[in-house]
C-alpha cells in the first residue's frame, strides 16, 4: 500500500496555471484565430480567456458551420457549449426577433449555465437575445420575456412544452435544436416530451445531439430525428484530465465522515466538491461538517430554485468553502476554482466518475480527487480502472500527528498574516497586564490559545482490511479438530482452536469433523454438509432429521 500523499494542494489563481505541472507532451490544438468564427466571437472567446479549442470543438464546430447534424460524445467539461454555441449564434439573424434555435437540457441548473456561456459568446452581438426557461421560476416573467423577442432558448423539456401548449414559444422558425446531456434527460423520464418538441421543429433543420453515453434509446431517437449525423467522440482517456491525481482510502463506513474531516485538514482546499449517491447523506454530511467547523452547504433536488441558487452564488463567491452535492443535483455546473472532488459514496453508475473528478483540473489547473473506498466498492474502482484507462493510487489515512501539524501550521500563517497586516499595540498593551496580574508567559498562553484551537486530540483510524479474496484467505481456515465423523460438528467447533489471521477460522475445528471453518478434508466430496448443531439424541428440537447414509 503507498503512504499518503503528504504534498498540499495548490490553490493558484482562476487565470494563472502552475507552469511546473502542466503536461511535457501536450497535443497541439487548433487556435481560435485560425478557424472560420466570426470575429466578434473571437474577441469574446478571447474575453473568457481562452485561445486553443478543445477536442469536440475541434470536431464539432466545422460540421455544425456547414450544416450537418452531428452526434456528439464527450463528457461534462469538454467545452460541448461553445462546441454547439459558436456554430448556434453565427447562424441567428440578429434582424429577426423571432425564435431561431432550442437547446434541451435535464436541469435548471444546467440550463442556466447553458444561457449563461451562450450570452457570453454573443457578448459583441448585441442585438442577439437568449432566455433560459425552466420549471421553479414563475412563468409569467419568462412569458413577458419571449413576448420581447427571443433568438435562442435553453430550456428543459417539461417548461419548454408548457410554453408550446401556451403558444409563448413557437417553433416555426427554428433552425436549429441541441439536445444536451441527452442520456440524463432519458433516465429523468423527458423522452415523450422530447419527441413531441422534436415533431412541432421543421423538418428542415440543424439537429445536434450530446450524450456522455450511448445508451440504444439515444441512437433510436438519432435515427428518427437526424439527417445523416456525423458521429464525433472524445474518448475517456481524453476526459480524463492529466493534471487530476486521483486516489482511493479503503476506510470502513462509520469512519467516513472523520476521514473526510482529516482529508480536509491535511490538504486544506481552497475550494471542494463532495458527491454523495442520496439527498439524505448530502443533508446528513452537510450538517455534521458544519458542526465540525467547516463552511459547509448542500445541494440537491429537494431544495427550492431559490435556495440553490444562493448555495451556488455562496459557492462562486467563495463564501462557502464545500459544496456537498449529488449527481443530478450538480450535473452540467461548470464552476471554476474547485481544487479538489471527494467521493464519500464511490458512484452506483461509474460513468458519473468521470463527471465528477472532471469538475477540478480544468484549464491547465493541477486538482486531486479523493475516493473513500468501503467493502466491495473496491470493485467499482477496479472497473474504473478499466473501462477509463486510468489508475487510482491507493492511500493510507493520514496520521494523527501529521493531521495535527498541518492545523498548526495554517493556525500559525493566519496568525503571522494578521501580525503583517494589524497593529496590535494595544492588544499587546493589554496582554502584558494580563500576565502581570495572573502569572503566566507569552508562550503558555499562545499554547493554550492553541490548544484550544486544535481541539481534542485525533485517535488513529485504520484503513479497512483488504476486501479481495485472494488477501484474506489466509486467516479463513482453522486447525485440525480431534472429533471426527459428520455428526459431531458441535463437538468440532470446541476442538482445536486456531487464532484469526494466522490460520485461525470463524470456529476452529477441522473439517474432516464436518466443520465448514476447519483445514481438514471435505469426508464426503459432493454430498451436501449435514447442518445441525446438536447431536441426534432426540431430546432437542433440532433431532427430528434423519442421519444421512453415506
Amino acid at each position: 500500500m503507498s503512504d499518503y500523499d503528504n504534498e498540499k494542494i495548490t490553490q493558484t489563481p482562476a487565470n494563472e496555471a502552475p507552469r511546473d505541472e502542466m503536461p511535457q507532451s501536450e497535443p497541439e490544438r487548433q487556435h481560435y484565430h485560425d478557424a472560420e468564427v466570426d470575429e466578434r466571437i473571437r474577441r469574446a472567446v478571447m474575453v473568457m480567456g481562452f485561445e486553443t479549442m478543445t477536442p469536440i470543438q475541434e470536431q464539432a464546430i466545422p460540421h455544425l458551420t456547414a450544416g450537418r447534424d452531428i452526434i456528439g460524445q464527450a463528457q461534462t467539461g469538454t467545452g460541448k457549449t461553445a462546441a454547439f454555441g459558436i456554430p448556434m449564434i453565427q447562424m441567428i439573424d440578429p434582424n429577426d426577433a423571432r425564435l431561431q434555435a432550442m437547446v434541451l437540457c435535464p436541469t435548471r441548473e444546467l440550463a442556466v449555465q447553458v444561457s449563461e456561456e451562450i450570452r457570453k459568446l454573443a457578448k459583441y452581438m448585441h442585438q442577439i437575445k437568449v432566455l433560459p426557461v425552466y420549471g421553479g421560476q414563475e412563468i409569467y416573467r419568462q412569458i413577458k420575456a419571449l413576448s420581447a423577442g427571443v433568438q435562442i432558448v435553453v430550456g428543459t423539456p417539461g417548461r419548454v412544452m408548457d410554453h408550446m401548449r401556451r403558444r409563448t414559444i413557437r417553433t416555426g422558425a427554428v433552425k436549429m435544436i441541441v439536445l444536451d446531456e441527452a442520456d440524463e434527460m432519458l433516465n429523468m423520464g423527458f423522452r415523450e416530451d422530447i419527441e413531441t418538441i422534436l415533431k412541432d421543429i421543421p423538418e428542415k433543420r440543424q439537429m445536434a445531439l450530446f450524450s456522455a453515453t450511448m445508451p440504444k434509446p439515444i441512437l433510436d431517437i438519432a435515427h428518427t430525428y437526424q439527417n445523416d449525423p456525423q458521429f464525433i467522440r472524445v474518448t475517456p482517456k481524453e476526459v480524463t484530465i492529466d493534471l487530476v491525481k486521483q486516489a482511493y482510502y479503503r476506510v470502513q463506513r462509520k469512519d467516513k465522515t472523520e476521514v473526510i474531516s482529516r482529508l480536509m485538514d491535511f490538504y486544506q482546499p481552497g475550494r471542494a466538491l463532495i458527491f454523495c449517491n442520496t439527498k439524505r447523506m448530502v443533508d446528513s454530511l452537510s450538517e455534521e461538517l458544519k458542526v465540525r467547523g467547516f463552511m459547509a452547504e448542500a445541494l440537491h433536488g429537494d431544495l427550492t430554485q431559490n435556495m440553490r441558487d444562493n448555495v451556488l452564488a455562496m459557492f462562486k463567491k467563495g463564501k462557502c468553502q464545500i459544496l456537498i452535492a449529488t449527481d443530478v443535483a450538480a450535473r452540467g455546473l461548470d464552476i471554476s476554482g474547485v481544487d479538489a472532488v471527494f467521493n464519500y459514496d464511490v458512484p452506483e453508475d461509474i460513468e458519473y466518475y468521470v463527471h465528477r473528478i472532471g469538475r477540478t483540473g480544468r484549464a491547465g489547473r493541477s486538482g486531486r480527487s479523493f475516493t473513500l473506498v468501503s467493502g466491495r466498492e473496491i470493485y467499482k474502482i477496479r472497473d474504473i480502472e478499466r473501462v477509463f484507462h486510468t489508475t487510482v493510487k491507493e492511500r493510507s489515512i493520514p496520521k494523527a500527528a501529521d493531521i495535527t501539524r498541518a492545523k498548526l501550521d495554517k493556525i500559525i500563517l493566519e496568525a503571522k498574516l494578521i501580525m503583517d497586516q494589524k497593529n496590535l499595540d494595544e492588544t499587546i498593551g493589554r496582554i502584558s497586564k494580563a500576565m502581570e496580574q495572573y502569572d503566566f508567559t507569552a508562550i503558555e498562553l499562545a499554547a493554550a490559545f492553541m490548544k484550544e484551537k486544535l481541539g481534542d486530540e485525533l485517535s488513529e483510524i485504520r484503513d479497512e482490511k483488504p476486501f479481495f479474496k485472494s488477501e484474506r484467505a489466509k486467516g479463513q481456515h482453522g486447525a485440525k479438530g480431534q472429533y471426527k465423523g459428520p455428526y459431531n460438528r458441535a463437538k468440532d467447533q470446541q476442538g482445536g482452536k486456531g487464532q484469526q489471521g494466522s490460520g485461525g477460522g470463524r470456529s476452529g475445528g477441522g473439517y474432516s469433523g464436518g466443520n465448514r471453518s476447519g483445514g481438514g478434508k471435505k469426508p464426503y466430496e459432493g454430498n451436501r454438509p449435514y447442518r445441525t448443531e446438536r447431536k441426534n439424541d432426540g431430546q432437542h428440537p433440532y433431532s427430528t432429521r434423519k442421519k444421512p447414509k453415506y
